[in-house]
């Protein structure tokens, strides 16, 4: 989805990548059959498997595509507002520059303690944002808000019961409980709405069967929601190519793109529609850390879905809390301080500097000229 700066020169916003994605519980109460888990595997399904035995797929019908290949050694746990997690977000923080909090899942709605944990990491200097599907966000947003809250990254995946069931497993073929999530997804972005929340819309396209839908979606959120079509890692080019063939039919005139210095999230703004609406489209940048990506069998232009996307952090079994660089390879976490003492560490903080330089001049940036055409500010969350 990216075009090279010489044969389209477009604005180009370029920030440096600052984010922490955090997996703060497991659960989740929808079954996408498209779901990474941030990389762990689904622990209803796996509580009495160990490492290489787990299962991509179990009998609760969620998915964790890549946790048969992704040499995951570890079952995630819930991230309780505690004294250990605060001492986390210090450590990493202080050597890693961290700025924003991004709380995942499973479905951080459902996590009992959310507000609490949102505010220990306003207190301790991050902006925290959420991605959701909604189902139980109308209960928590009002508490989330008065925490400090700032934005929540809404995953819809249709606006019928049976758009939802497209993407779901076969219990979601009950049209009473796909009308009860999207109702839930309505209640959640109003709550938003209502209590000073930035809400957005994340929509995965999988492949051509799927563009109705989103047709549908963009004109049922699109003048409500900042909009963002995502492809799905698990259907490739297949889905790259139905988001093609969207903004084609939308007519969309690219207007800017958002580049992040040391990550492979990126993302083009477009007018559809006639210029009355605007949407985006994230898209993954070829991105790879220069050694500890070099010998990975991943590493190619097939195998490698995400690139290096940013640092993620977990909280195992043992409560231990475990950095991950890589959905595809869970088997190079290592535990906070293990990993501040690695060379992962500084090959990461070289990498962001190098990238944003290769970046700038790529795109004609100038880093001490903040007034130019193409403005270096941006922002940094996937």
């Amino acid at each position: 989805m990216d075009a090279s700066p010489a044969a389209n020169p477009l604005p180009t916003h370029i920030s440096t990548d600052t984010t922490l994605r955090v997996k703060i519980l497991d659960a989740c109460g929808m079954t996408c059959t498209f779901c990474h888990n941030e990389g762990t595997p689904v622990v209803v399904d796996n509580r009495h498997r160990g490492p290489g035995s787990f299962l991509t797929a179990g009998s609760s019908g969620r998915m964790s595509i890549y946790a048969a290949t992704n040499g995951s050694s570890f079952l995630p746990s819930t991230i309780p507002p505690d004294e250990n997690f605060s001492h986390a977000l210090d450590r990493l923080r202080e050597s890693m520059g961290f700025t924003e909090l991004h709380l995942t899942g499973g479905e951080p709605t459902l996590h009992p303690r959310l507000p609490e944990l949102i505010g220990l990491a306003v207190a301790r200097g991050y902006r925290v944002c959420m991605t959701s599907n909604g189902e139980n966000g109308a209960r928590q947003i009002p508490a989330c808000a008065d925490s400090g809250l700032d934005r929540v990254n809404f995953s819809i995946f249709g606006t019928t019961p049976e758009e939802l069931a497209q993407v779901q497993h076969d219990r979601f073929r009950d049209p009473a409980k796909a009308t009860a999530k999207i109702e839930a997804l309505h209640a959640s972005i109003q709550a938003c709405i209502d209590h000073g929340v930035r809400p957005s819309a994340n929509i995965v396209l999988l492949d051509h069967t799927h563009i109705d839908r989103v047709h549908r979606l963009l004109d049922n959120y699109a003048p409500e929601l900042s909009v963002r079509l995502l492809n799905s890692l698990d259907h490739g080019q297949a889905s790259v190519d139905a988001i093609h063939q969207v903004l084609a039919q939308r007519g969309a005139v690219e207007e800017a793109r958002h580049l992040t210095a040391g990550a492979s999230g990126a993302r083009t703004s477009y007018r559809i529609d006639g210029g009355r609406r605007r949407i985006q489209v994230k898209w993954i940048r070829p991105v790879r850390l220069p050694t500890t990506c070099r010998g990975c069998r991943f590493n190619n232009d097939v195998d490698c879905q995400e690139g290096f996307y940013g640092l993620r952090l977990y909280r195992d079994r043992h409560g231990r809390y475990l950095v991950g660089v890589c959905l595809q390879r869970m088997d190079l976490c290592q535990p906070i301080e293990d990993f501040l003492r690695s060379p992962v560490r500084a090959e990461i903080l070289r990498f962001r500097q190098a990238d944003r330089g290769r970046l700038e001049a790529a795109h004609h940036v100038s880093a001490s000229s903040p007034t130019t055409t193409h403005s270096t500010e941006g922002n940094p969350t996937p």
